[in-house]
């Protein structure tokens, strides 16, 4: 069979019951930190009021009642799934996963969440498609070679992102296996995402997953309705695999499916910031915990990245050192580097620092190059450093930021980051809300969960 076929039918005809409880009870743990990412970007980022302009203006927000995470009022359900995309995205502190460099639970969950809510889904049911729309999305983020579609100028959360949507969608929707192939045949009209945001700090990133999110549930509902869609959309002719990498590896997409879950190999982060700068300031806090530098006493620091990291918080360097809006510090390895230095840890709360002296000279102390010795490398996330500091070299490699699924964080430490973005939305009600999405996993109607 085709790819396009191959994951249409994984899509929708594995059975529940053939998913590893350890994958779903991943898959909850991911959702719940989105939510977290999701409510405080709501109602304190600044791109988010935009958006909500922009929906009522246009008159798309209303005539529905789906959820969008941190607000009161109800959504129609494409525009609660680009809203909740757009929020889980926008404060760059949602997960990872390594292989496919992009962020799979943004572009991703929204979609079946607004599904669950249309069809009276259960919270299993949720989870469910979630874990398929995981796998659909890395997969083809693996096949894509990131590194071919980064240098095309692509963003692989958006674009790959599209089709975990829409086979997420499509499995609460009851597609068929022909359905969900025309699912993913309107899909690759509609996947986009481009890294130009680099340029200028622009919220494009944050609004382009949450467009996916959007237009995978569009997909997959068009599909639902009988809307015929393009065959072989994945590896066709002029299909998303070859035209969207110069280096595609289709065979990625489809080996082990249904038996190696990539779901379990998704990272959470712990600093709100690009993941090529995480292993670098897990570093740096080492060191700074072991040696107790004050920030003057540091003179110089050398960061060694993958090229994929080189392109995204690395170059051009005077620029990351000047980072001014918090779309540039999040993609900034010395002023992410200059944050841990000062703070002796990173929150959203210390983009604070932008803008300020201390910082700025600081991060000016800040060089970075690509280290060849990070490549070729199963995970791209790692780090080398050098610091002079109080009179002495100190080296250090890590191999793998923290967060990463060896170092997945437990259930106290995903509730303390909770805790920690909702406290100043949700007025005490965070523990009442780490109660209602743990019902997911217990089969609650999600409507009610939600409601």
């Amino acid at each position: 069979m085709t790819i396009t076929r191959t994951l249409a039918d994984f899509s929708v005809l594995t059975p529940a019951a053939t998913i590893p409880r350890e994958v779903t009870t991943r898959a909850l743990a991911l959702v719940t930190d989105l939510a977290g990412s999701a409510i405080r970007a709501s109602n304190d980022s600044a791109s988010s009021p935009a958006m909500l302009a922009m929906l009522d203006r246009l008159g798309l927000a209303g005539g529905g009642d789906c959820t969008v995470l941190g607000l009161q009022r109800r959504f129609g359900a494409g525009a609660a799934a680009l809203l909740n995309g757009a929020f889980g995205h926008s404060l760059d502190f949602d997960d990872t996963h390594s292989d496919s460099s992009l962020h799979p639970s943004a572009p991703v969950v929204p979609a079946p969440l607004a599904a669950a809510e249309l069809t009276d889904a259960t919270g299993q049911e949720l989870l469910v498609a979630t874990v398929i729309g995981f796998e659909v999305c890395c997969r083809l983020g693996m096949a894509l070679d990131p590194t071919a579609h980064y240098a095309r100028g692509f963003h692989p959360t958006a674009t790959a992102g599209t089709f975990g949507a829409a086979a997420a969608a499509g499995r609460l929707l009851g597609l068929s296996p022909e359905a969900m192939v025309s699912a993913f045949g309107i899909a690759a009209s509609q996947a986009s995402g481009s890294l130009q945001f680099l340029e200028n700090g622009a919220w494009n990133k944050r609004y382009q997953v949450g467009e996916a999110a959007m237009k995978g549930l569009m997909a997959a509902t068009l599909a639902a309705e009988g809307f015929r869609g393009a065959t072989e959309a994945l590896e066709g002719t002029h299909g998303f695999l070859k035209g969207y990498s110069d280096g595609a590896q289709p065979l990625r997409a489809t080996a082990d499916l249904g038996t190696v879950w990539e779901t379990l190999r998704i990272g959470v982060k712990p600093y709100p910031a690009c993941r090529y700068t995480h292993a670098a300031v897990d570093g740096l806090l080492a060191l700074q915990r072991t040696h107790g530098w004050t920030p003057d006493q540091v003179t110089a620091v050398r960061v060694g990245l993958h090229r994929n990291g080189i392109a995204l918080v690395g170059a051009p360097l005077a620029e990351k050192q000047r980072a001014r809006s918090i779309v540039a510090g999040q993609f900034a390895m010395p002023f992410t580097a200059a944050v841990a230095l000062l703070r002796g840890r990173f929150g959203w709360d210390d983009y604070d620092l932008l803008g300020d002296a201390e910082a700025e000279a600081l991060a000016g102390r800040v060089d970075v190059w690509r280290d060849p010795s990070l490549e070729g490398l199963r995970h791209p996330f790692g780090a080398t450093l050098e610091v002079r500091a109080d009179g002495a070299v100190h080296h250090l490699r890590i191999p793998d930021p923290s967060g990463e699924p060896e170092t997945f964080p437990d259930a106290a430490a995903l509730a303390a980051k909770f805790r920690s973005l909702t406290a100043p939305v949700l007025n005490g009600a965070d523990g009442e809300w780490l109660e209602r999405l743990a019902s997911l996993g217990q089969g609650a109607c999600v409507r009610q969960v939600l409601a």
